[in-house]
């Protein structure tokens, strides 16, 4: 049989590897027919070098969308027969349409153990990279399992866009001045500096957070290991706080039995939140009214306060604007029973006239002394999406006022991989006075609601879709 070869420059970006692969895919030449060669590998000296076909204008190949995003992981790993098994998976995809559910298949399996490496060697970059100042500039080195340098480089980008820095590794040096990124050749760790004051301050940092309660030394080593150590000025502490670790969680034993014991469920939460008196509304003998919902809800709604309606049943959104919300959510295709829904205030703060009880708005620091209970409610409830209906919603969660018209249509990072959506509270739908406005604000809400559903269907893990498909 004869045997192709293809050769590659670039051993880590996937549109080269894909653009010598499509005119075998489009030729239907069998994995085994090519041989596979780059700067890292040497080649087969057998090879007849027989050029890869044309590629007809007509001629389409597609895969499966999700074998892109696996096949971006997997092009970083360091296994120098990962071209070959990439190309097998998209040979086999052409026939085999729905092979990438099967998580059985020895190399499905194979690619997916490959690309978990890469992220993990990803995230120990991320993790336990240090720099070190030098001359004014930043410098670290660091060695990576995989070529996940130049990818990874985005990331330093962001996190420090005011430093001037470089990265040096023995593959590829990433250099960047503020404005560009620029590379320059494979570094030693010779080149990068040994130490400077900020150690000081790693050093600090590290030992008035280290936990002694929560120390497994195996977990530890597992997730740093002593490779990394090296290159990191707190780790030269390691030894000695695990040695004062037994004393320190005495200790803290001790104190922590001189605190309160926080709820262990939301029913715990919601019992304990009925004797609540935290803030002046509370005090107004008006019952607690806690959420609602699924406790393992992928979304939360958060509104500002029960209302009249809610306060007599003791359930959250069940007046008028719960009603309202209720439509909102249907059209929206939202499932209210599979979302958590609760206020920033837990009580209905109102003024009497008459025998009727109006609605006043709680102040700042009213939503402030309430968010101990919103805390424990998304600790417990762990959402996906958070959306905050309404201006006192947001302060809850955000814990600063905003304005919710510079906000709206923007996802805000709500940290440990939550994100939150600002609208409008259905109250303020309820309250306009033009038929035309109420219509257009209750369908921009429903397009809130379908936003944070799919946000949170986004986070969820499912199987691939095979019908989704892309350009080869």
């Amino acid at each position: 049989m004869a045997l192709y070869q293809a050769k590659l420059d670039r051993i880590d970006d996937l549109d080269s590897w894909m653009d010598a692969a499509r005119p075998f895919l489009a030729a239907a030449i069998p994995p085994d027919a090519i041989q596979w060669t780059s700067s890292e590998t040497t080649g087969d000296l057998f090879a007849n070098g027989v050029s890869p076909p044309q590629l007809a204008a007509t001629t389409a190949v597609r895969v499966p969308a999700a074998f892109r995003q696996l096949a971006r992981s997997v092009i970083l790993h360091s296994d120098a027969n990962r071209f070959a098994l990439l190309y097998a998976l998209a040979w086999r995809l052409q026939r085999e349409r729905g092979l990438l559910n099967d998580a059985v298949d020895p190399l499905v399996r194979r690619l997916h153990i490959l690309a978990k490496q890469v992220s993990r060697d990803i995230h120990k970059m991320r993790a336990f990279l240090r720099f070190r100042e030098i001359d004014g500039r930043f410098v670290a080195w660091f060695e990576p399992d995989h070529h996940i340098v130049r990818t990874n480089a985005a990331f330093f980008v962001r996190r420090f866009a005011a430093m001037h820095w470089s990265i040096l590794t023995p593959e590829v040096a990433v250099h960047w001045d503020g404005k560009s990124l620029s590379e320059g050749p494979p570094a030693s760790r010779s080149d990068a500096p040994e130490g400077d004051p900020l150690e000081d301050m790693w050093r600090t940092y590290y030992a008035s957070t280290f936990n002694p309660a929560r120390l497994k030394v195996s977990a530890m080593l597992k997730e740093m290991p002593r490779r990394y150590w090296k290159n990191m000025p707190e780790a030269a502490l390691i030894g000695e706080l695990i040695a004062g670790a037994q004393a320190r969680e005495s200790s803290m034993i001790a104190a922590a039995s001189q605190t309160p014991v926080l709820p262990a469920s939301l029913a715990a939460l919601a019992l304990e939140a009925k004797s609540c008196t935290r803030c002046s509304i509370s005090c107004n003998g008006t019952r607690t009214v806690v959420g609602e919902g699924r406790a393992d809800a992928r979304i939360m709604l958060v509104g500002e306060q029960p209302g009249d309606q809610e306060e007599q049943e003791g359930r959250v959104f069940v007046g008028p604007a719960g009603q309202l919300l209720d439509r909102a959510l249907a059209q929206a295709q939202v499932d209210r029973q599979a979302v958590y829904v609760t206020n920033a205030v837990k009580h209905f703060k109102f003024e009497r006239v008459g025998k009727r009880r109006l609605h006043q708005t709680p102040t700042a620091a009213e939503i402030d002394h309430c968010r101990w209970w919103l805390d424990q409610e998304r600790a417990m409830v762990r959402p996906s999406v958070v959306v905050m209906l309404g201006a006192s919603a947001a302060r809850g969660i955000l814990g600063k006022t905003v304005k919710l018209s510079d906000f709206r249509g923007t996802t805000i990072d709500l940290g440990a991989n939550v994100s939150g959506i600002i609208t409008v509270h259905p109250s303020y739908i309820l309250r306009l006075p033009d038929e035309k406005q109420r219509a257009l604000e209750f369908s921009r809400l429903v397009q809130d609601l379908a936003r944070a559903d799919a946000m949170a269907a986004h986070s969820r893990c499912s199987p691939v879709d095979i019908r989704a498909e892309v350009s080869f």
